[in-house]
C-alpha cells in the first residue's frame, strides 16, 4: 500500500466536497428533492442522520417502507421513463427523474478504508459498500465493505454481491465480532485482479474471489425501516458518524 492516499476525505470544514459526493440516495428512481440526505460536516466528521420528520424514500414504490440518508461518489441514468438507472430495486423500474453524469470518485480496483462509528436502533441499518457505475448494465456488481443492523450490532457483514452481474459470485457474509458499533472503529476492504479481502481494525477478517475489475462508486448511507417499529422508537433518530473515507 501506498503510503500517500490517491483520495481522502477527512471532512474538515463546514461543508460537504460536492466534486466528489452526491448527497442524494440513487435519485433517479425518486428525484434529487425526494431523495436528499440530512447531514451535518463539523468536527471533521460527517454524520449522516433521519430525523422523525424525514419521509419515505420510493414512496408506495420500494417494499418495505424505507428512509435513508446517504452519500455517492458516482451518479447515472437514462432519460425519463427509461430503464436505465443505477441500483434498480425491483423489475421494470423506470427513470423518474434524468440524472446527469456524475463522476467523483469511482476506483477500479485498490484499498479504500472508512473510520466511522453509529448508533442505531433495531429498525436501522448502515452501511458502506462499492457497485459498479451501470454504464454498462451488467457491470453491476457490489463490494460490501460493511453493513450492519441495529438488531444485530455485532455482526459486520462484508463480501461480494452479484446482483445482477454473472461474473461476480454471491460470496456475503455478517461476521460477529466483538466491538461497539458506537465507538470509532476502521473498516476496509482491498481488491485487485479479482481478489477481495475485507479488514476490521486493521485484522483480515474474510477473502472472496470474484470481485469486480470494472470502476466502482462508492455508496454510504444510514437507512431506517418505520415498519420495524417497536412502538415505542419513532423519536429516535439513527445516525451515522465519519471520520473519513481514504482510498490507496
Amino acid at each position: 500500500m501506498a503510503e500517500t492516499p490517491v483520495f481522502e476525505d477527512t471532512f474538515d470544514g463546514d461543508s460537504l466536497d460536492v466534486a466528489v459526493w452526491s448527497p442524494h440516495y440513487l435519485p433517479q428512481w425518486s428525484s434529487r428533492a425526494a431523495s436528499a440526505a440530512t447531514y451535518q460536516v463539523s468536527d471533521s466528521c460527517l454524520t449522516l442522520s433521519i430525523p422523525p420528520e424525514q419521509g419515505l424514500w420510493c414512496e408506495g414504490d420500494h417494499k418495505p417502507d424505507l428512509r435513508v440518508s446517504g452519500i455517492q461518489s458516482g451518479n447515472y441514468s437514462g432519460p425519463v421513463g427509461s430503464t436505465v438507472g443505477q441500483q434498480a430495486f425491483r423489475d421494470g423500474l423506470v427513470v423518474r427523474e434524468e440524472q446527469e453524469p456524475f463522476w467523483g470518485w469511482t476506483p477500479a480496483g485498490g484499498y479504500v478504508e472508512l473510520r466511522a462509528r453509529a448508533e442505531i436502533s433495531p429498525r436501522s441499518m448502515v452501511s458502506l459498500w462499492m457497485c459498479g457505475i451501470e454504464q454498462q448494465p451488467d457491470q453491476c456488481g457490489e463490494i460490501c465493505v460493511m453493513e450492519v443492523f441495529g438488531d444485530a450490532p455485532d455482526a459486520i457483514g462484508m463480501g461480494l454481491k452479484s446482483i445482477r452481474d454473472p461474473a461476480v459470485p454471491q460470496d456475503f457474509e455478517a461476521i460477529r465480532l466483538p466491538i461497539d458499533l458506537r465507538e470509532f472503529h476502521t473498516y476496509a476492504a482491498e481488491w485487485a485482479d479479482g481478489e477481495a479481502s475485507f479488514f476490521v481494525d486493521g485484522t483480515r477478517i474474510r477473502s472472496c474471489q470474484g470481485a469486480p475489475t470494472y470502476p466502482l462508486q462508492l455508496m454510504l448511507a444510514v437507512f431506517d425501516f418505520p415498519e420495524q417499529s417497536s412502538g415505542d422508537d419513532s423519536g429516535l433518530v439513527p445516525t451515522f458518524i465519519v471520520d473519513h473515507i481514504r482510498g490507496w
